[in-house]
């Protein structure tokens, strides 16, 4: 006679796609929106929400086609460079692709 094994099925849980992105969203704060683009120099003006240093990285989302992240080398307030930017300013920071009016911005 032979002897049969009893074979076991493990049970695979598939994880749903949109909690996973809630929380990728979730580590993202909303820090402003941008209130003007200079396509010749490539700069945005931000309306800050939040606090804002340079170094830290942001995330430009808008329209069909823009969502980029990038780092923050300098920033700037009245023709003045600045390290760290309060709630309630406009700053002036240089980016890498193209903006819009009313694009928002977090800070990753």
């Amino acid at each position: 006679m032979a002897i049969k094994k009893k074979t076991t099925k493990k049970k695979v849980v598939k994880k749903p796609i949109k909690k996973t992105v809630k929380k990728i969203i979730k580590k993202e704060k909303k820090i402003g929106k941008i209130t003007h683009y200079f396509d010749k120099i490539k700069v945005v003006a931000i309306k800050l929400s939040d606090n804002l240093s340079v170094g830290d990285t942001i995330r430009i989302v808008g329209g069909e086609n823009t969502d980029f992240k990038q780092k923050i080398a300098s920033m700037e307030f009245k023709g003045e460079k600045l390290k760290k930017a309060k709630k309630g300013k406009e700053v002036g920071i240089k980016i890498k692709d193209r903006a819009r009016e009313g694009y928002k911005v977090f800070k990753i």
